[in-house]
């Protein structure tokens, strides 16, 4: 066994294959479960996104000896829920239960993920059910800008594919490429199980062995992806949806990896430049402007380098000088640097807030679970404060200048183009490119 990641949490690899983390907590009488395979969105086959979605969603509509009707009876009178998620690079089922009734619950599950039966009617149905889902997405505007900005950006990576498929792509799932992708990739090697609550690590031993049994005993598949390639230039794609009075604005660019060695001093830096309620872009946006409620900057975080977006959503009459500004702050940060007094607030209020972070057993698993899934360093988490705590003025400002760079950028608005695509144009010097495109093209 190795050594425990944090204090408390408990890491194994199973005999039966898989890895196992778990923490106790006896806190309430409840247990948590959550298994994790290394792959997700990515592994669709160009032409059939959306398959490891429906693949994973249609694991309750149906199992060996039970129905969909019969699975949610049992989860209910078990005092149980079960939810699952599909990433790009990840795919995770989520179950929680009395811990009086772990043993009954975990049977279920076993089953539920080992032997999906696959009903045509149930497929049939959840297919329906997501092209409904795409549909009302296009009243999301701010779905709608992620999804345009992520598919400009990471163009031709899977990062930049949809999750959910298209109404095309859907089109061309059956339950035999369902049933290909089950046995492909929920397959003990591709399977990380984590739980956290009223168990000991004994009896979570003992449980995921009997969890994973009914999986084949197989490695599970490579990581199909590449490093994304940045983006040279400013180029602007506008999202034309008729008669918004408000718009949804996003400018970003590649990011961070969570492996390159100014990783902490960047995520500082950008902490301070819009993570925070108090943070620049907050303050120069809407507390002295008032055209956004919200602006915020984050970097988006994977298996390979991922995005730095600034997002901000103010009303069509102020949406161009409001990207004039947020171009000209970035130029600005870059330019000049974070101070040593901002650096110094910011590490005193990252410090304080960890304590949320980490303040519940099930918060703690997640995080090593990232670890474990996403290949991060191991002490991603639980060295964070001290990596922190080590960045210097220069450390982050060189990390700026390093990593972001304004003349490189991919500025995607969503609002009405009749009304504001010459302004917006003009708010962004040296634009190389420029596209409009439907709402509704997805």
């Amino acid at each position: 066994m190795s050594a425990p990641a944090k204090k408390g949490v408990v890491k194994k690899t199973l005999d039966s294959g898989g890895v196992l983390i778990v923490e106790s907590s006896t806190i309430l009488p409840l247990v948590t479960v959550v298994v994790s395979f290394r792959s997700g969105a990515a592994h669709d086959p160009e032409g059939l996104e959306g398959l490891s979605r429906i693949t994973t969603r249609m694991l309750r509509r149906g199992s060996e000896g039970l129905t969909a009707a019969e699975t949610e009876n049992a989860i209910d009178r078990l005092g149980a829920e079960i939810s699952a998620e599909v990433a790009t690079s990840t795919t995770a089922v989520y179950g929680q239960v009395l811990a009086r009734n772990t043993g009954a619950f975990l049977d279920l599950l076993g089953r539920v993920l080992s032997s999906p039966t696959f009903p045509e009617d149930e497929f049939a149905r959840l297919v329906r059910e997501t092209k409904a889902e795409i549909i009302d997405a296009r009243d999301n505007d701010r779905a709608l800008a992620d999804r345009f900005f992520r598919r400009t950006l990471f163009d031709g990576h899977a990062y930049g594919r949809t999750i959910r498929g298209t109404e095309v792509s859907l089109d061309g799932l059956t339950t035999a490429l369902a049933r290909a992708h089950h046995r492909q990739h929920f397959v003990r090697g591709n399977a990380v199980v984590a739980f956290a609550g009223d168990i000991t690590p004994e009896e979570a031993e003992r449980q995921a062995t009997r969890l994973l049994a009914g999986l084949p005993d197989t490695p599970g598949p490579k990581d199909p992806l590449g490093e994304p390639k940045p983006i040279a230039g400013r180029h602007l794609v506008f999202v034309d949806k008729p008669e918004r009075t408000q718009t949804q604005i996003l400018i970003g660019a590649l990011g961070t990896s969570a492996h390159d060695e100014d990783h902490v001093p960047l995520s500082v830096a950008n902490a301070i430049f819009g993570g925070t309620f108090t943070s620049r872009l907050m303050k120069e946006v809407r507390s002295k402007r008032g055209w956004s409620y919200g602006a915020s900057s984050r970097l988006g975080l994977d298996r390979h380098r991922h995005s730095f977006v600034l997002w901000t959503f103010p009303a069509a009459t102020d949406a161009a000088p409001c990207v004039a500004l947020e171009l000209d702050l970035l130029e600005r940060l870059v330019k000049d640097g974070v101070t040593a007094r901002e650096l110094a607030f910011m590490k005193r209020y990252l410090s304080r807030s960890h304590a949320f972070e980490v303040d519940t057993a099930q918060k703690r698993v997640h995080q090593e679970l990232d670890v474990e899934l996403l290949s991060l360093p191991a002490d991603y988490h639980h060295g964070w404060l001290r990596k922190v705590e080590a960045v210097t003025v220069e450390a982050a400002n060189a990390a700026l200048q390093r990593r972001f760079a304004p003349e490189n950028l991919l500025i995607t608005v969503v609002g009405t183009a009749k009304d504001l695509l010459p302004k917006i144009r003009e708010a962004i010097p040296g634009l190389a490119s420029e596209r409009t495109v439907p709402y509704d093209a997805l």
